[in-house]
């Protein structure tokens, strides 16, 4: 079994399909559908990190419970099923046709690192930050994200990958995949902070002996 993460699939939003360059909603829908299952086998799971369309989530579960793979959604402000939204509650029961389990966030281990899911960023977004209220808090775990349809797959904090669809070629990304850039990112983040310790050391005794000096 493999296990994948997506998120911001906007099944039906026509204008995210104008975006990402196909001529309609149905066009690109089919093309997340093939991508999908170019990689996903029945036996796979996928954690899908929010969005999954632009508001009614009618025609997105109907495309998803078509698609091979034991599927988990984390709700982003899109899913009607949000918390954010008073009426979440009600809709809760039809995501749960489809998905194995829903929830705002959760939590992971990858390759021996506790990581969390959800569909935000720590702080930023692509624009004004939005959505404050229902972003995780960072307490130095590694985040995997959506919801800001960018190209980057390391987004904007030291601990954070984003797995929207926008950064992957428009599919799942393996579990493997994130376990290689996540550790590529640490080795890289704990050189960093070694080489600043060196050079702080360095200054602390340039400056201790610049005033024995001066002494």
């Amino acid at each position: 079994m493999t296990v994948h993460f997506t998120s911001d699939l906007h099944i039906g939003h026509r204008r995210v399909a104008e975006i990402r360059g196909f001529s309609s909603a149905h066009e690109h829908d089919e093309h997340l559908a093939a991508s999908w299952r170019a990689v996903v086998k029945p036996a796979d799971q996928v954690w899908v990190l929010g969005d999954i369309a632009a508001s009614s989530p009618t025609r997105a579960l109907e495309v998803l419970a078509d698609l091979p793979g034991e599927k988990h959604l984390i709700f982003g402000n899109h899913d009607t099923a949000h918390p954010m939204n008073r009426d979440a509650h009600r809709h809760l029961r039809t995501y749960l046709e489809v998905f194995a389990s829903a929830a705002s966030a959760a939590r992971r281990r990858i390759n021996g690192r506790e990581v969390v899911l959800s569909h935000f960023p720590y702080r930023r977004d692509r624009g004004p930050a939005r959505h404050q209220q229902w972003r995780l808090r960072d307490e130095g775990l590694w985040l995997l994200h959506g919801h800001t349809h960018g190209p980057e797959t390391l987004t904007y904090g030291e601990r954070e990958i984003h797995v929207g669809l926008d950064a992957w070629a428009l599919k799942p990304v393996a579990l493997e995949t994130i376990a290689d850039l996540l550790e590529a990112a640490e080795n890289r983040r704990q050189s960093t902070a070694r080489l600043d310790a060196l050079f702080a050391a360095g200054r602390r005794n340039g400056e201790k002996l610049a005033a024995e000096v001066a002494e």
